[in-house]
């Protein structure tokens, strides 16, 4: 029962479309409607989806050698960050050796439009709470603009209320500041000498004392948000902004003159670290300068690559199936069905997890596939020895699977061992081939020990167990 439901799920999951179409069905004749299944689609590689490939190299020269790595996996949270706030889908951003940051953008076109959103200076802003009068406004005319089209929303008035001077929406709860990350010196973890919670110390120069003393003297007893790139670096809510939902944002407790001030009521030293690395990264970025390689991969090109290689896949699969269905009968066939659900299983689980499917990760999907025939025809070889020795049935289907385990075990554990070196010292391409092919080799060892082997008992006790010629391979 557990694989049967574990099957319909996993085709459910993986190929929501068919199911919703039956909601849609059932949804016709009943009071009450059934949702929809969540149709989330696979994360496809550059070389499936097509787009935009950059290589940069981070002028470290300013950095101390100990600060590199933490310097880098700075920047690549920052691109990251920024990539998104431009609604990029399943964006792939890696530091690569000690200085080298590669970026995948999958489904963009221009590859200037790619170096001109990474190559801005990102932008830090510490923000101030609008007065309820004009939350209230902003609110209202967003939940006046909801679900209509564009020509609808041109026709509302007093759009001025809620769109800014550059066309974006307004924050309905904060609204910008002379204070930027271009007067942040630096931040800095402390502790408190009390209690010994972790505090951030900030720093800013001259000019940016005095927008500081001006801003805290005007919002005390206020909170004061802190974004960048247009995204709160505070967020308890984990919606990506700071809005009614957050109970905690830096709250400003008096004047504070001299450019210095600290952000207290952390949880943790770890929330300090993060927070003080992305006030760093607005006020002092790394120069990336231009790309030293830049590739674009058409759709087109992309599309074929995926319809020839799913082709193979299933190519591939047929033939396995016609040779274990002649060779070994019904074994075989009962294999061959766990091999089925075991495409599935493993399918739901890259959907479910967001594993990035391209050309390499799906070649390495098809060769778990061999790895999970490669264990059926062991265990089906040491079947036909019990078989042959004159042992029932059900002790053969047994002992063939005990005798053979330690060959599946130590065969699938080396390739493994090959698999996790290679996921650790590849490039992304080869990262993608070995990911894909450790989980399916570890799934294909439940799809044969545990799936076949479940088949083949139930099948053993029915009338079909008493023909020994369906149980025998051909030679």
């Amino acid at each position: 029962m557990f694989i049967a439901v574990l099957a319909l799920a996993s085709a459910a999951f993986c190929f929501p479309q068919f199911v919703n179409r039956q909601i849609d069905a059932m949804n016709s004749k009943l009071i009450w409607k059934i949702p929809h299944l969540v149709d989330k689609p696979f994360a496809l590689g550059l070389d499936v989806k097509g787009g935009v490939r950059l290589e940069y190299r981070a002028d470290l020269s300013s950095v101390a050698e100990k600060d590199r790595t933490s310097v880098m996996e700075g920047v690549k949270d920052l691109i990251d960050r920024r990539i998104n706030s431009y609604g990029v889908s399943e964006p792939q951003i890696q530091v690569s050796g000690q200085n080298r940051l590669i970026v995948e953008l999958p489904g963009i076109e221009s590859v200037q439009q790619a170096i001109d959103w990474i190559g801005q200076t990102p932008w830090l802003s510490f923000l101030e709470q609008r007065s309820q009068e004009d939350t209230d406004k902003i609110l209202a005319k967003m939940k006046e603009m909801e679900g209509k089209t564009p020509e609808e929303i041109a026709k509302i008035a007093d759009l001025n209320i809620i769109i800014e001077a550059n066309g974006t929406i307004k924050n309905p709860y904060f609204q910008e500041t002379e204070l930027t990350g271009k007067y942040l010196e630096k931040a800095a973890l402390s502790f408190d000498q009390n209690t010994g919670a972790p505090i951030v110390d900030l720093q800013f120069n001259g000019d940016g004392a005095k927008i500081f003393e001006q801003l805290t003297e005007r919002n005390v007893n206020k909170p004061m948000a802190i974004f960048l790139d247009g995204k709160s670096i505070i967020d308890t809510t984990g919606d990506g902004k700071i809005d009614a939902g957050d109970l905690y944002a830096p709250k400003v407790i008096q004047k504070i003159s001299g450019g210095k001030a600290v952000i207290t009521g952390i949880s943790d030293i770890q929330e300090a670290k993060t927070l003080i690395k992305r006030l760093n990264e607005g006020a002092l970025p790394v120069p990336l300068g231009q790309p030293v390689t830049q590739q674009k991969i058409g759709p087109t090109l992309g599309a074929v690559s995926l319809e020839q290689t799913v082709a193979a896949g299933v190519m591939g699969f047929l033939l396995v199936v016609l040779f274990m269905v002649v060779y070994y009968r019904l074994p075989g066939l009962l294999a061959s069905i766990a091999l089925g659900l075991y495409g599935l299983v493993l399918l739901a689980a890259f959907k479910l997890m967001g594993v990035t499917m391209s050309l390499a990760g799906i070649g390495g999907f098809i060769l778990s596939v061999g790895m999970a025939v490669d264990a059926n025809v062991l265990i089906f070889s040491r079947m036909k020895e019990e078989l042959q020795s004159g042992k029932s049935l059900p002790l053969s289907i047994e002992e063939g699977f005990n005798r053979a385990w330690p060959a599946i075990r130590d065969g699938n554990f080396t390739t493994i061992v090959v698999a996790v070196i290679l996921f650790f010292l590849g490039t992304s391409f080869v990262k993608g081939f070995a990911a894909t092919l450790i989980w399916g080799i570890m799934l294909s060892m439940y799809s044969a020990i545990v799936v076949t082997r479940t088949f083949l008992r139930v099948m053993a006790m029915t009338k079909l167990g008493k023909f020994n010629w369906l149980w025998k391979p051909i030679a």
